[in-house]
């Protein structure tokens, strides 16, 4: 049986740390049942992550950028606007509670939406997130406290590439990163102007499949 999740969305007016707080209070509720599981989607203004594998050589130059350390797996990672950010508050049943299995559960999710796209996603062994071809279009890092998730993914869709140059995201160079409007790009297709509106249902979908979750906006 599917079990209900209901989605809400946050937009790059919140800052980071107002929707790092939202995740926390969500996870304190989940735990105690007092909430269903829930996705949080949507843009960040920009911001530096660190996570708990973060080396600090791979900050090179944050320049105005705020700079912030946190709980996820890890290392750092730039997130802003044109990236779709997602973060699956799930209680994990005993059949699920397995962190490596969740990670490439993510990672379906993620290269079905692309595969909506025509764009092919793979994994590249040894490292977590989604690539197309030789470049990296998706990051993930999760926590989880009572096995209750939190943390998530980050979806490259518009984003100006060009501030991956403030670090090496994940310990990789930063020309390794690409995003959906420019795979789409040497396709020669585009991306709707509202994406996000665009690419909710879809990204919805997938989890609900991949999942076993009946996904609901909120």
């Amino acid at each position: 049986m599917s079990k209900p999740i209901e989605c809400l969305i946050f937009d790059e007016k919140q800052s980071y740390e107002a929707v790092y707080q939202w995740q926390k209070d969500l996870v304190e509720q989940r735990i105690k049942d007092q909430v269903r599981d829930t996705l949080l989607l949507g843009e960040h203004p920009h911001v530096i992550t660190m996570g708990r594998g973060t080396h600090p050589e791979n900050i090179l130059n944050p320049k105005q950028i705020p700079v912030i350390e946190i709980e996820r797996g890890g290392d750092v990672t730039y997130h802003g606007p044109g990236q779709l950010v997602g973060y699956p508050i799930f209680q994990l049943e005993t059949g699920e509670r397995d962190l490596h299995r969740y990670l490439r559960m993510l990672e379906e999710v993620l290269m079905d939406v692309l595969a909506h796209y025509g764009i092919v996603g793979r994994r590249e062994p040894g490292w977590t997130g989604v690539w197309v071809g030789e470049k990296k279009i998706a990051s993930i890092g999760v926590a989880v406290r009572k096995w209750v998730t939190y943390h998530g993914f980050a979806l490259n869709v518009t984003t100006n590439l060009s501030y991956f140059n403030t670090i090496h995201p994940c310990g990789l160079s930063a020309n390794v990163m690409t995003s959906l409007e420019a795979c789409l790009s040497e396709k020669q297709q585009t991306l709707p102007t509202d994406w996000l509106s665009d690419i909710q249902p879809i990204l919805l979908s997938a989890f609900g499949h991949r999942f076993h979750r009946c996904l609901e906006n909120g």
